[in-house]
């Protein structure tokens, strides 16, 4: 059982930055693959970014470039740097992890992330 705990959401001006973690309870979290979602009102969950086990990591065209998941390890923890956000960026964010040996996947509660002047 693995439970994700995200947290650094808020309220920030277009262009601005934040930085989400999630933070994995149990063990075997590096066995985990690790990605954030997110899901503005009133529209489909969305993927975000992915990172694998061996750190490859993956973004669709629309957070490319602006957006950078990473792990530690260490830490049993997920981050996402989000740069020049853009008010489209609005949404609850959420952590999923997946381990496809055991075909197990979890998910976080999620964090509000509001991009707005």
């Amino acid at each position: 059982q693995v439970q994700l705990v995200e947290s650094g959401g808020g309220l920030v001006q277009p262009g601005g930055s934040l930085r989400l973690s999630c933070a994995a309870s149990g063990s075997m979290f590096s066995s985990y693959g690790m990605a954030w979602y997110r899901q503005a009102p009133g529209k489909q969950r969305e993927w975000v970014a992915s990172i694998t086990t061996g750190g490859i990591t993956s973004y669709p065209d629309s957070v490319k470039g602006r957006f950078t998941i990473s792990r530690d390890n260490a830490k049993n923890t997920v981050y996402l740097q989000m740069n020049s956000l853009k008010p489209e960026d609005t949404a609850v964010y959420y952590c999923k992890a997946t381990n496809s040996r055991f075909g197990t996947t979890y998910w976080g509660q999620g964090t509000q992330v509001t991009v707005s002047s």
